[in-house]
């Protein structure tokens, strides 16, 4: 019997790709005075690029791309504090997110998140997509210590929650911080498809979010709808 389900945020409910993009478009248009010598699509596309799907933090990328492009009258740090400030307001989750929190909500499933990423700026994130009221526990790796895929996370987060691995499962888009992780302490995962991996050794593969209920149905043995 499932009793409890647990997220990782970027590229599992945020669609972190497509956030990005809104949000360096965004940046290039209320900062041009400073950084309309560099054509609008270099300046997305080689932050993209520095960014390396998340990776990187921010404060190497916007030291690089002032040091490339030869940015003036605006320093790496405050194109920093400019991400950090606007980023939330720039934030689209992935469909179906929250009729599929509010599903498995309806069933009394304990929900959790563990996510990498420094604690108040993932905690905004959390709210700008409206979904922190779902959680029971929310954790960050800043705030904890530590990151994924270290065990000691995953187990903290059970632990939180009074729930043991066979009574669990973990949603995230990285095979190996998410899904092998997840496994590697007895849970089960479901791996959310994500374009810049091709597989991952999952317990189960989906493409949409509004496939997790019916999994956690079939796993709990229901025979009524869920």
């Amino acid at each position: 019997m499932v009793k409890a389900v647990l997220f990782d945020l970027d590229g599992t409910l945020l669609n972190r790709d497509e956030s990005v993009k809104r949000f360096i478009e965004n940046q290039y248009e209320r900062l041009n005075k400073w950084i309309s010598h560099i054509p609008k699509s270099k300046y997305i596309s080689r932050f993209i690029e520095l960014d390396n799907h998340g990776y990187v933090w921010k404060d190497k990328v916007y030291q690089q791309l002032t040091q490339e492009f030869h940015i003036t009258g605006l320093t790496s740090e405050d194109l920093l504090q400019d991400y950090l400030s606007g980023f939330k307001n720039h934030c689209i989750p992935f469909a179906h997110h929250t009729q599929m929190m509010e599903e498995l909500k309806s069933k009394n499933l304990l929900l959790g998140m563990i996510t990498n990423g420094y604690g108040q700026f993932q905690l905004d994130t959390i709210k700008a997509l409206g979904i922190e009221q779902y959680f029971d526990v929310i954790l960050v790796s800043e705030w904890e210590g530590i990151k994924k895929p270290d065990p000691l996370l995953f187990t903290r987060a059970l632990e939180r929650l009074h729930v043991s691995p066979n009574q669990s499962v973990f949603v995230g888009d990285h095979p190996e911080n998410d899904v092998k992780a997840a496994q590697n302490i007895g849970m089960k995962a479901v791996w959310k498809k994500d374009c810049h991996w091709d597989y991952a050794e999952a317990d189960f593969i989906v493409n949409d979010l509004a496939e997790i209920p019916l999994i956690i149905r079939n796993l709990s043995g229901q025979s009524t709808e869920f």
